[in-house]
């Protein structure tokens, strides 16, 4: 996938994620080139950014360090092919202490 075409994806994916993090209710800044930084109520921080040198979207989380590539159909994980958002949910459950419900809404 070129530049064109990832950019885009990445973005559009960034910006539903900061919606889903903000409805429920997290503390969600995005910081200067898109990178969306949640703090949870310990202190916490998960760290959610494009890498476009790799096409991928990183997650950075008290668990670890996730890459997600786009398959054509959705963002799966390239460690263990686990989906984006399916990965938020268990990452920011883990991380909150308690369940974390994030909804991919629309792009409009």
């Amino acid at each position: 996938m070129d530049e064109a075409v990832f950019n885009p994806l990445a973005e559009q994916e960034l910006v539903l994620i900061e919606r889903a993090f903000d409805d429920a209710g997290m503390d969600v800044e995005v910081q200067p080139g898109n990178v969306l930084q949640i703090e949870f109520d310990d202190g916490s921080q998960m760290i959610i950014n494009r890498h476009s040198a790799a096409r991928e979207i990183w997650v950075a989380a008290r668990l670890g360090g996730f890459h997600f590539r786009y398959d054509g159909r959705q963002w799966v994980g390239t460690r263990d092919g686990a989906e984006l958002w399916t990965c938020l949910n268990r990452l920011a459950s883990a991380q909150a202490g308690e369940p974390v419900s994030l909804v991919r809404g629309d792009a409009a």
